[in-house]
């Protein structure tokens, strides 16, 4: 009995192309987790803005809570991080799933630098 060996080839690539999705599709909810924890802060902070030091005091207590339980990914820097992301795109149509975390760490020092 002989075979077409493009049936494994065809398989193949068609498992290949799955997974590449789903790690852009995961990468996509993890951005857009960051973007909904970062309107979360901001939305506390605004709540508590009649105290200058309340933001970093809120940035830090976060952190102190989430690193222990989920790594250093929440670290105070990175939820620092969170909130300038809601910040600079305050909209979550403007996240686009072609643009990862890592592009969006850098979209937003160049917009910092902006601001300097």
């Amino acid at each position: 009995m002989t075979i077409n060996q493009s049936v494994i080839s065809d398989i193949k690539a068609i498992i290949l192309n799955a997974r590449e999705t789903a790690i852009r599709m995961v990468d996509h909810e993890r951005t857009m987790m960051y973007w909904h924890i970062g309107r979360r802060i901001f939305e506390e902070e605004q709540d508590g803005k009649d105290r200058a030091d309340y933001g970093n005091y809120l940035i830090r207590f976060i952190a102190e809570q989430l690193e222990p339980e989920y790594g250093s990914g929440f670290s105070k820097r990175q939820v620092e991080l969170f909130r300038q992301f809601y910040r600079t795109f305050p909209i979550a149509n403007a996240v686009r799933s072609q643009l990862g975390w890592t592009h969006y760490k850098m979209l937003i020092r160049l917009e910092n630098q902006d601001t300097i």
